[in-house]
C-alpha cells in the first residue's frame, strides 16, 4: 500500500521529467502563444515539430505562390477556435483545416488533434498534434 492513497506514485524516485519548457528550448514543440493571442486565445498554445514541419513552414515552391508560415499558422488558429467554441467540455478536439501541399494544387483537409492540458505548473495549455502523436 502507498504511503499516500492519493497518489500511488508517491513512494517512487523520479528518475528524469521532460517538461514542456525543455520541449520548447529543445524544439520538440514551437510557442506559438504570441499569434494564438492575437487570434483570441487566452491560454499559452503550442504545435509540434511535426505539425510545424509538415504543414505551417511552406516549402520555398509554396512560398513563392504566397504561402507563409504567418498565414498558414493563422488559418490553423482560426479552425481550432472555431471547433472550440463547438466543443466547449472536451479537452481533446479533433478538426480540420485546409492547407496547400503542393504548388499548382488546391487545399487538402489535413486532420489535427488539439489538447488542453496542465502545463509544467498546472496552468492551463493548448497544444497542437498530428492525430497520431502523444
Amino acid at each position: 500500500m502507498p504511503s499516500d492513497p492519493a497518489n500511488p506514485f508517491a513512494d517512487f524516485e523520479l528518475i528524469s521529467v521532460y517538461s514542456r519548457a525543455d520541449a520548447l528550448r529543445d524544439g520538440v514543440l514551437i510557442d506559438l502563444s504570441d499569434l494564438a493571442r492575437q487570434a483570441g486565445f487566452r491560454i499559452p498554445l503550442a504545435v509540434t515539430e511535426a505539425v510545424y514541419r509538415s504543414y505551417l513552414d511552406p516549402s520555398p515552391e509554396l512560398a513563392n505562390e504566397g504561402q507563409s508560415f504567418a498565414g498558414r499558422a493563422w488559418d490553423l488558429l482560426q479552425i481550432l477556435r472555431f471547433a472550440a467554441a463547438v466543443y466547449t467540455d472536451r479537452s481533446e478536439i479533433h478538426f480540420k483545416v485546409l492547407f496547400v501541399l503542393s504548388p499548382g494544387c488546391p487545399p487538402e483537409p489535413v486532420p489535427l488533434k488539439a489538447l488542453c492540458h496542465p502545463g509544467d505548473n498546472g496552468e492551463p495549455i493548448l497544444t497542437v498534434l498530428l492525430p497520431n502523436e502523444d
